[in-house]
């Protein structure tokens, strides 16, 4: 009897596509970006709760003779702060891929490389203007050049921008992932540089101030680059009634000014980054109650849409859920740290929290719109 002869099967590939293999990568950094933007409000504040913000005295280098703290000379405090420093780089890092993940997908190749070619002349343009500011000093008399690393830094700054600028104009595909994805990288380099003149100013509290601001708008830009990540591209329409979304909105004007007041009230309360720096002079009992004022108003506006949407099935009902939590233990946390005379541990949390309540807000806004059904 002949054998049959059973025709092999053509192999099946399981592998996953390409594309899908960077999606994946995409998401992987672009909730690492979120995490590290979060992680290093936490440590900035362990740096000014410890009294640690000039245990490097200089910048970049954390003295002038040495760009790591010696712990001899300057102990712990030194360590907090260049781990800190090390911290910007983490992020400046995850940043970076973020952005070349972007273009890749939906850029293609062509897009990815016009990037680095813009990045190469950053960082030449940057080390031409350090050395040349610095030569500009030594030629004035001046031993040191405190200001070459801040100018190198702002032309390596303004090639970003141009960068950015030119990959949102090429970019036919999903330019708001290209756009909050060069804000991100954009706003470390900018925290940076930042960070240095506060260093520089001997912790100028409204400079301080404006750092953890800062800080706090790359956590919601990350928390938004997330939620547009994983939303369909294409037009969007209103998702809730006209009332909801206003109160919505001035409920993040109220978020604002909480947050505002409470960061003038941190810089005249005794957590200064060091024990030497002078406050902002205000009365800190008096700025404490007016900090209270909005954040009573925000956690009520706050209940009253979470119950509103709930009751209504609205789009964002589950993140104001989430969110009214979130300030409702932020209350707790002030209250608290108020009554037991702001414990170091208390304010840190109560600074990440805030942070993380921006974040929750940033999405529930995105929710008040959705894409448009393919039929419309």
């Amino acid at each position: 009897m002949p054998e049959t002869m059973i025709p092999a099967s053509p192999k099946t590939d399981t592998a996953p596509p390409r594309s899908a293999l960077w999606g994946r990568a995409l998401t992987v950094f672009a909730w690492l970006s979120f995490l590290s933007e979060t992680i290093i409000i936490g440590t900035g504040g362990a740096v000014r709760l410890t009294g640690s913000g000039l245990g490097c005295s200089d910048w970049p280098l954390c003295t002038p003779e040495s760009l790591v703290p010696v712990f001899e000379v300057q102990g712990i405090h030194g360590l907090i702060e260049f781990g800190n420093r090390l911290m910007t780089g983490v992020v400046g890092i995850i940043a970076l891929v973020v952005v070349l993940l972007v273009l890749r997908r939906y850029s293609g190749k062509r897009g990815l490389v016009r990037a680095l070619w813009f990045a190469v002349g950053g960082i030449v343009g940057a080390v031409l203007t350090y050395f040349l500011v610095t030569l500009v000093s030594r030629l004035s008399g001046a031993e040191e050049a405190p200001l070459a690393f801040p100018f190198a830094t702002g032309v390596l700054l303004l090639a970003i921008i141009a960068a950015a600028v030119h990959s949102v104009r090429t970019t036919a595909a999903r330019r708001d992932l290209v756009t909050l994805a060069w804000i991100v990288l954009a706003g470390v380099v900018a925290q940076a540089l930042v960070g240095g003149i506060t260093v520089l100013t001997g912790l100028n509290p409204f400079i301080v101030g404006f750092h953890y601001a800062s800080s706090l708008l790359l956590v919601c830009v990350t928390a938004a680059f997330l939620v547009r990540l994983k939303t369909a591209p294409g037009p969007r329409e209103r998702a809730v009634p006209t009332w909801f979304a206003i109160v919505t909105h001035l409920t993040g004007l109220v978020l604002a000014m909480t947050i505002l007041f409470g960061v003038l009230t941190t810089g005249s309360g005794p957590h200064s980054g060091d024990a030497d720096v002078l406050r902002h002079g205000f009365d800190a009992t008096v700025l404490a109650h007016v900090h209270s004022w909005p954040g009573y108003i925000l956690a009520g506006l706050v209940l009253f849409l979470t119950i509103a949407a709930w009751v209504l099935r609205l789009e964002p009902r589950r993140w104001l859920l989430v969110l009214v939590l979130a300030i409702l233990v932020q209350v707790g946390v002030g209250v608290w740290q108020a009554r037991e005379g702001l414990p170091p541990v208390l304010v840190g949390i109560h600074m990440v929290l805030a942070a993380l309540s921006a974040a929750t807000y940033t999405v529930v806004v995105l929710r008040l719109r959705r894409p448009v059904p393919a039929e419309d």
